[in-house]
């Protein structure tokens, strides 16, 4: 977020310009799908690359197991990539509905490039709700591997409903143990660091040993998984064996990024209670309407007070002075312009309670984004004003501290 200085009667002030993050609830992360529970479904763009991948890999296997099919087996992959990811997104649907149920709330699904991604916006309060809540995706996909194994029964072997019941039991048995492995950002590994946080009382310990876990996983994979199928391949050198270590690195990667951030995040969300809105507030100086822009930068420099609210003859709080509109005032204009024409009028939204810290002070500013925030004490009274580039600084600094 930019931000621009100007200076009042010698006074510098911190002005917040106006552009405003553009990750709002909901919004981007591909093609909307629909809405189950009330939570978006996202298509990524890169999924389409996969589908196809998975359709011409699909594909030339039914050519070996079914000659007569011909051009049609491409139709008959394609239909496999499709059911393959609609059990992918059951097992998203099933962590989402358990989220619901603890009353976590869910900003969207995302079907991408390696299966999906719930994204969960608050942590479990207890390690039993972050064990159930990881467990529920790898449950659904052996439930749906047990289905289509039942159903394959029921079939004639060497047709094509018996391939695709076969390849989606073989599919979805391999997601429920790859997202058992023990180790973040797996659910595994969620899993684990629920047990370590039961066991020590502390959820940082179990993230980290969670967290290294995964990295190890990812090394394993990268070494393990291409001297594997090396070692079974009959000709060392063929394609299939280069696009299994080039799909080992993949994975590899994905796991020990995701690992990282999972660091990160723990790393942030105990540093979040050093975020206070009381700390942070600017003391801001009441000016009436129609009081001149250069009378009241004198006023909250002779206060010293860096934010200006506007409140009517009873004292009550109308609006706040945007920042930004004060920076890109002239000096020599500012006598002859009225603060009501660079306030904007106060709502619900934009009041804040001077009680509100960390992750609960974040949540507000993200569902409610604006560049300026009235802070009010319990009784009602003004305290101040909240800017949301001060809270991003002082985010950045948290972060920014090395580890004690």
């Amino acid at each position: 977020m930019g931000r621009k200085r100007g200076a009042a009667n010698g006074q510098e002030w911190d002005f917040v310009s106006e552009e405003r993050r553009g990750d709002r609830p909901g919004r981007g992360g591909g093609i909307l799908m629909g809405r189950p529970f009330g939570v978006p479904v996202y298509v990524a763009p890169s999924w389409f690359v996969v589908a196809a991948l998975i359709t011409w890999v699909f594909g030339g296997q039914l050519e070996r197991v079914l000659p007569d099919l011909g051009a049609l087996r491409y139709l008959i992959a394609l239909f496999f990539a499709v059911a393959f990811y609609a059990s992918v997104l059951v097992h998203e649907l099933a962590h989402t509905r358990v989220a619901i149920h603890y009353k976590l709330p869910v900003r969207r699904i995302q079907l991408q490039f390696f299966g999906g991604v719930s994204e969960i916006e608050k942590e479990s309060e207890t390690p039993g709700r972050e064990f159930w809540l990881a467990f529920a995706g790898p449950l659904l996909s052996l439930v749906l591997a047990g289905g289509f194994f039942g159903a394959l029964q029921l079939v004639e072997e060497d047709t094509v409903p018996a391939v695709l019941l076969a390849a989606l039991t073989i599919s979805n048995f391999i997601v429920a143990v790859f997202n058992l492995l023990p180790g973040l950002p797996l659910d595994g590994g969620r899993m684990l660091r629920a047990l370590v946080w039961k066991v020590s009382g502390k959820p940082m310990t179990g993230t980290v040993v969670a967290a290294w876990v995964g990295r190890a996983l990812a090394v394993a994979t990268l070494i393990g998984l291409p001297l594997f199928t090396h070692s079974r391949a009959s000709d060392p050198g063929s394609f299939d064996t280069v696009t299994d270590a080039l799909l080992a690195a993949i994975l590899a990667a994905i796991i020990w990024t995701g690992a990282g951030n999972s660091l990160r995040m723990a790393r942030l969300r105990e540093r979040l209670p050093d975020l206070r809105a009381r700390a942070l507030t600017r003391r801001a100086a009441p000016v009436t309407a129609d009081t001149p822009l250069s009378e009241a930068l004198r006023r909250a420099d002779a206060a010293g007070a860096r934010a200006l609210v506007v409140v009517n003859g009873r004292g009550d709080p109308t609006g706040v002075v945007r920042g930004a509109a004060i920076a890109q005032t002239p000096a020599h204009r500012r006598p002859w312009v009225a603060v009501s024409a660079l306030s904007q009028d106060l709502t619900d939204e934009m009041k804040v309670s001077a009680e509100l810290t960390g992750e609960q002070l974040l949540e507000h500013l993200r569902e409610s984004p604006h560049s300026e925030y009235l802070v009010l004490e319990e009784t009602g009274h003004i305290y101040g004003v909240l800017a949301t580039a001060d809270v991003e600084r002082a985010f950045v600094a948290a972060m920014a501290r090395p580890q004690p």
